[in-house]
């Protein structure tokens, strides 16, 4: 086995035991998985990569969270989700991946922004509503289609809820399964998904269910206030490397 080969395998379990905490309820951990394997194989590749990998996990994440969601946000954001992903897929020919990236990290940098302001002034919850969840649900959809990066639209619409820590989890959990699955198909049609990045799932399998399970555990024990302070503090993580990673070829782009 050469250099790259043992770093593309690294990565790959690295990235599939995060992809399957996110699942165990791990804020946005999930989302470097992607980034990651970018390092060594296209970003196209990568995500036709791991997105049997999130099936797999979902199926654990969906056991284990079978009790604890919150229905009305799963009936307002999943339909609106499919039809993002459904822009995402007819769109799949001129989208570029570098722009919706420094999209999401807007995204991610302005909730992080917000975030801060709220910590010296009391806000109320803001509860569920369909304009806002069609809106958000929507891009959701769309970014997660494009590169598996639907958390952060999501969480601009549900974190303002402050919805209890376990229902968070397992409802962020249920409504990515049932993206997931809708994106599969059209990942099948685009080729990102073939025989043989089902063939290397295989062995990243095991990986991502014992970190599915690795992040319930953890999930359970922590407090909630500190919860949700490390979504935050994801949050603006992600922000800083989807800014640092887009940035660079979106402005070389409007150069030439």
């Amino acid at each position: 086995m050469n250099s790259v080969d043992l770093a593309f395998w690294a990565l790959a379990l690295l990235g599939s035991f995060l992809i399957g905490a996110s699942k165990g309820g791990l804020p946005l951990v999930g989302l470097l998985s992607v980034p990651l394997l970018s390092l060594v194989i296209p970003a196209g590749l990568a995500a036709g990569l791991t997105l049997p990998i999130y099936i797999i996990s979902d199926l654990y994440g969906l056991w284990i969270y079978r009790r604890k969601f919150d229905l009305r946000n799963i009936i307002i954001l999943v339909p609106a989700a499919a039809i993002g992903v459904l822009i995402g897929w007819r769109t799949a020919h001129v989208t570029n991946e570098d722009v919706v990236k420094l999209f999401v990290g807007l995204i991610c940098l302005a909730y992080s922004a917000d975030a801060v302001m709220k910590t010296y002034r009391a806000v109320p919850a803001k509860p569920a509503d369909i304009p806002r969840g069609i809106f958000w649900g929507a891009l959701a959809g769309f970014t997660s289609f494009v590169s598996h990066a639907g958390g952060p639209p999501y969480n601009m619409y549900v974190l303002p809820q402050r919805m209890e820590k376990m229902v968070y989890a397992g409802t962020t959990t249920i409504i990515f399964a049932i993206i997931n699955l809708i994106k599969l198909p059209p990942f099948l049609m685009l080729g990102t998904v073939n025989r043989d990045s089902l063939r290397v799932c295989l062995y990243l399998a095991p990986v991502a269910l014992f970190g599915a399970w690795a992040g319930y555990k953890l999930t359970g024990v922590l407090p909630e206030k500190t919860f949700f302070r490390a979504v935050e503090i994801a949050l603006f993580v992600l922000a800083v490397l989807l800014l640092k990673e887009s940035l660079p070829p979106v402005l070389a782009m409007l150069k030439t």
